[in-house]
């Protein structure tokens, strides 16, 4: 005769069963819609990379065209960044690559802006045209300093409100 014990044992080991399964199954088909062979590589170099890692996407005109797959410095402490481009994508000399957030609060990536330019980057060549992200505590504290500058506290503390 079969206690409860049993089959909550019986049923707790089929459900970890299917788990590892289908985690598996995951991680084997995970890679194959992008392998490292696909598409090419450029690379960019930014003043701040901030909010910018490994697996980043790379967009064109908001759809996903490509990762960050390395990043690093170069010997004046700037960002370069390796990006892994789909192999139909073509791009001009003159193209830009920007740093973006999506949403106020969302994660990071680059946008890249098309040029007119009729001559086309090479795979492994660097996008000369490169604009950093925006640090929204860089734009606030900014913001701040031009209010005081304005009213003439640039120097001085801020007055009391309190009586």
């Amino acid at each position: 005769m079969v206690t409860r014990d049993d089959r909550d044992t019986v049923t707790g080991g089929a459900v970890v069963v299917v788990g590892a399964l289908l985690l598996g199954l995951a991680f084997m088909l995970g890679g194959t819609g992008s392998r490292s062979d696909d598409g090419y590589t450029l690379q960019a170099r930014f003043n701040k990379a901030d909010g910018i890692g490994i697996g980043s996407h790379v967009r064109l005109s908001g759809t996903v065209v490509g990762k960050v797959t390395e990043q690093g410095l170069d010997d004046s402490y700037r960002a370069v960044l390796t990006l892994r481009l789909r192999p139909d994508l073509q791009l001009t000399s003159d193209t830009a690559a920007v740093i973006y957030t999506d949403g106020l609060l969302g994660a990071k990536f680059i946008e890249l802006k098309l040029g007119g330019d009729e001559v086309m980057l090479k795979p492994g060549a660097e996008i000369m045209y490169t604009q950093d992200a925006v640090v929204i505590e860089d734009l606030l504290d900014m913001i701040i300093q031009q209010a005081r500058a304005k009213r003439g506290y640039l120097d001085k503390p801020l007055p009391s409100t309190t009586n």
